[in-house]
């Protein structure tokens, strides 16, 4: 089966992959739970709830249940690719405003 998304990291001025370092930072269990919730989208997609939700103009959420708490990766989608934009653990129910400022803000880096 042939995903219908590319999965790509955003990537800085300065070359690191926020993403990338955040998911390696967890445990191997989280990383697994997260890492298939990304690939039922990247099979799946266009998703809505409970795996993905819409945040705003091009920006969604992949939700994901680990064993810290609920996670959340925020991404794009630009020429059948995710662009996987900010990743956090959520610690209350409402996503903070800081996160999702940081995941605009290369959204907007991205378009630029």
């Amino acid at each position: 089966m042939t995903p219908i998304l590319q999965v790509r990291f955003f990537r800085t001025t300065q070359g690191s992959e926020p993403v990338r370092e955040w998911l390696r930072s967890l445990g191997v269990s989280d990383r697994k739970i997260i890492g298939e919730d990304i690939k039922t989208v990247q099979f799946g997609w266009p998703l809505g709830m409970p795996v993905v939700r819409k945040l705003g103009p091009n920006l969604w959420e992949v939700r994901s249940h680990t064993t810290d708490g609920i996670a959340r990766t925020l991404f794009t989608v630009l020429d059948h690719a995710m662009v996987l934009l900010h990743g956090f653990v959520k610690k209350s129910q409402k996503t903070p405003a800081t996160e999702l400022d940081t995941a605009k803000r290369r959204l907007k880096q991205l378009r630029s």
